[in-house]
C-alpha cells in the first residue's frame, strides 16, 4: 500500500510543479478510482482569478466531469498539502472515500492541524485520511517556493526604494 501511495503522491508532486510554473503555490492533487487516475488538479487560483481553484477542487471537478457524476464514491484523493476547510468540505460532499496528503498545513489545515473537519461530523459522509506521505518532499517544495518569492519581493522593494519615482519627476518637470 505504501508503494501505491508514493506512486500517486509523486504524480501529485509533478502537478505541483505545473502550478509553480504558472507562478501559483505548488500544490498538486490526483483523484484515483480502482488504481487509475480519473482527475488531476493543481493550484490555479491566481491564473483563473478563482479563489476556489485549489488543487483538490480542480481534481474533483476534472474527475466529476470525466465520470459524469458529482458523487465520487470509492475514490482516493492524493494531495501534496493538507486540505483547507473549503477542500475538506468538498471531499465530504463529493463522497470521496479517502484523502492522502503529504505535508501538514499549520496555518489552514482542516484535517488534523488547525481543524479536524473530516472527523467532526457523524451525520455526514466520513472521509478516511492519512497524512505524511512523502511529507518532507511536499513540504520542501512549498517552503522553497515561498523563500524564493520573499527574496524576489525583497529585491523588487529594494530596487523600487532606490529608483526615484517617475511620476514625482514628471510633476517637477511640468
Amino acid at each position: 500500500m505504501e508503494e501505491t501511495h508514493h506512486k500517486f503522491m509523486q504524480k501529485a508532486l509533478l502537478l505541483a510543479d505545473r502550478a509553480e510554473q504558472q507562478d501559483e503555490v505548488p500544490i498538486g492533487a490526483v483523484l484515483v478510482y480502482q488504481g487509475e487516475i480519473i482527475g488531476e488538479g493543481w493550484n490555479q487560483s491566481i491564473s483563473l482569478n478563482d479563489p476556489t481553484a485549489h488543487a483538490e477542487i480542480m481534481a474533483i471537478r476534472d474527475a466529476a466531469n470525466k465520470i459524469k457524476n458529482y458523487r465520487l464514491n470509492n475514490t482516493t484523493l492524493y494531495v501534496t498539502l493538507e486540505p483547507c476547510s473549503m477542500c475538506a468540505g468538498s471531499l465530504i460532499h463529493a463522497r470521496v472515500e479517502q484523502v492522502i496528503f503529504g505535508a501538514s498545513d499549520q496555518k489552514a489545515g482542516a484535517v488534523e492541524s488547525v481543524y479536524q473537519l473530516l472527523d467532526s461530523n457523524d451525520k455526514q459522509h466520513r472521509v478516511k485520511w492519512q497524512g505524511g506521505v512523502l511529507a518532507e518532499e511536499c513540504s520542501s517544495k512549498i517552503t522553497k517556493f515561498f523563500v524564493t518569492k520573499r527574496a524576489e519581493n525583497k529585491a523588487t522593494n529594494k530596487k523600487t526604494e532606490q529608483e526615484p519615482s517617475t511620476r514625482r519627476n514628471e510633476e517637477h518637470e511640468g
